[in-house]
């Protein structure tokens, strides 16, 4: 069957971290500060890395505040106040991701060519919103989002969600992702799968290093 949807992961595909990280928020360190002047420095790389910790242990998108109150008890904050998770969870002032510069070209080409297309990410309820503001989100029929679904990839039911949003049976969708174990699981469903490596020295089989090798017309996307 000739591939008539693309599924898209969103970190790492379609947008990447303004400074450099996806977790926790590229100002974490700023709002703690102002809330607690006096908190140590040096211990922010050990609670980064207790908050990630944190988020791979659940098979589910774990609870922000859950997350946050992690790594601030690594930071001897145990009784964090109302104040300070909530300015953790609002809206940034600027920017939290930005697209890469071959989204924007490679989604109008992909319609105008008659793919359909959604998102299937393991994130936060929000991430709409966000791909409107980065003017971007009227590209997709929708979005599987796991803290919505109960589940992270590869649990079958986030690819599973994915198709369904747009009407397709998997051998009629592409699944493209920057971790290829998570295209093996969706492949192993029935989808078609390319993993996009932007650091690879060159394409290979089921690999590419630019959304724009996914220009040809339908029946030359890799699958």
């Amino acid at each position: 069957m000739p591939i008539r949807g693309v599924m898209f992961d969103a970190g790492g595909v379609l947008t990447r971290p303004v400074g450099g990280r996806w977790n926790p928020r590229y100002d974490f360190e700023t709002i703690v500060i102002m809330h607690h002047p006096g908190v140590r420095h040096d211990l922010f790389p050990y609670a980064i890395r207790a908050g990630q910790a944190f988020l791979d242990a659940t098979p589910f998108t774990a609870n922000r505040t859950d997350y946050h109150r992690t790594m601030l008890s690594a930071l001897g904050i145990d009784l964090p106040s109302p104040s300070l998770l909530q300015q953790l969870e609002a809206p940034a002032a600027g920017p939290v991701i930005e697209l890469y510069p071959d989204v924007r070209r490679t989604l109008s080409r992909l319609r105008r060519a008659g793919l359909r297309m959604s998102v299937v990410s393991d994130n936060w309820a929000g991430l709409e919103a966000t791909f409107d503001g980065l003017g971007i989100g009227h590209y997709f029929e929708g979005f599987a989002i796991s803290e919505l679904v109960g589940c992270r990839k590869p649990d079958p039911r986030m690819y599973t969600e994915g198709s369904r949003l747009l009407s397709l049976a998997p051998d009629a969708c592409l699944f493209i992702d920057d971790d290829p174990a998570l295209v093996a699981a969706a492949r192993e469903l029935g989808y078609h799968g390319v993993t996009l490596d932007r650091s690879a020295s060159h394409s290979s089989d089921g690999v590419i290093r630019s959304l724009d090798e996914l220009l040809p017309p339908p029946s030359s996307l890799p699958g």
